[in-house]
């Protein structure tokens, strides 16, 4: 009798669930941008939406952290965050200093059929820098890019 109500409870729970089973969520029609693909194993924030880190992998200043996005989706995305900057004056990488940035990703198009970023770059307003969009890599393929 336990077991035949037991049975009966699984094949309720059952039909109830496969009634209301929608399956998987329809694509979204405004999907967001990401930043860039995954061009290396070692990064960090490419192929993500807003990524709060962005890593290349390498010294400390290719890593920026506590990204705060002011714009995404558009032809540039803005944030800011904090990364490692060579001040003025310093020669290495080893005098680099926390400090405030700003990071824009750009050239907005697609690659392997994925809606990206195609490119990102980040600067120190507080050591007189502003944003240059020549001279990058193409975070779909890992490819630098003289130009624009």
């Amino acid at each position: 009798m336990i077991a035949t109500r037991f049975a009966a409870a699984i094949a309720t729970t059952i039909a109830v669930a496969a009634c209301s089973t929608t399956g998987a969520p329809p694509a979204s029609a405004d999907a967001q941008p990401t930043l860039g693909g995954v061009w290396n194993p070692s990064v960090r924030g490419y192929g993500t939406v807003r990524p709060m880190r962005v890593f290349n992998g390498g010294d400390p200043t290719g890593d920026i952290w506590d990204i705060t996005w002011s714009s995404w989706g558009g032809e540039r995305a803005i944030g800011r965050g904090l990364s490692y900057g060579i001040p003025p004056g310093a020669t290495s990488v080893a005098e680099s200093i926390k400090q405030p940035a700003t990071i824009v990703a750009y050239n907005l198009g697609t690659c392997n059929g994925q809606l990206m970023y195609q490119a990102v770059k980040w600067y120190f307003p507080g050591n007189g820098e502003t944003f240059d969009p020549a001279g990058h890599y193409n975070i779909c393929t890992g490819d630098y890019v003289n130009g624009i």
